[in-house]
């Protein structure tokens, strides 16, 4: 199997977990009112997964998939997951991750275009 493939494949369990973690926190996450903070960012992990899910779909038609494959799935990884933990635990113990899953997302999106 092509590394193209491989996220394709990712890509389409990763759009199932976010549809999950997306009907999780909008039927099942009980968050009282001095927490809508938490909400919010659950909401944002939420649209940033389902998003970046439908773009890992795309690996395969890029020149370079298993680079930008890569720096998408572990932009993914500290983003989303990092806001999902603190929307989750309240903790922001891994409040700093975000910003550099942030740039892995941005050159993720970049070696597409390459």
């Amino acid at each position: 199997m092509g590394s193209g493939r491989v996220f394709l494949r990712l890509g389409a369990v990763s759009g199932a977990l976010a549809v999950t973690a997306g009907a999780y926190g909008a039927h099942g996450q009980r968050i009282c009112e001095k927490e809508e903070y938490l909400k919010e960012l659950y909401k944002t992990a939420n649209k940033y997964h389902f998003l970046h899910s439908l773009a890992l779909l795309a690996m395969p038609h890029c020149r370079k998939p298993l680079l930008a494959g890569s720096l998408m799935t572990s932009g993914m990884l500290m983003f989303c997951g990092s806001f999902y933990y603190q929307a989750l635990t309240a903790e922001k113990l891994h409040v700093q991750i975000a910003p550099a899953g942030g740039f892995l997302l941005i050159l993720g999106w970049a070696a597409m275009a390459l």
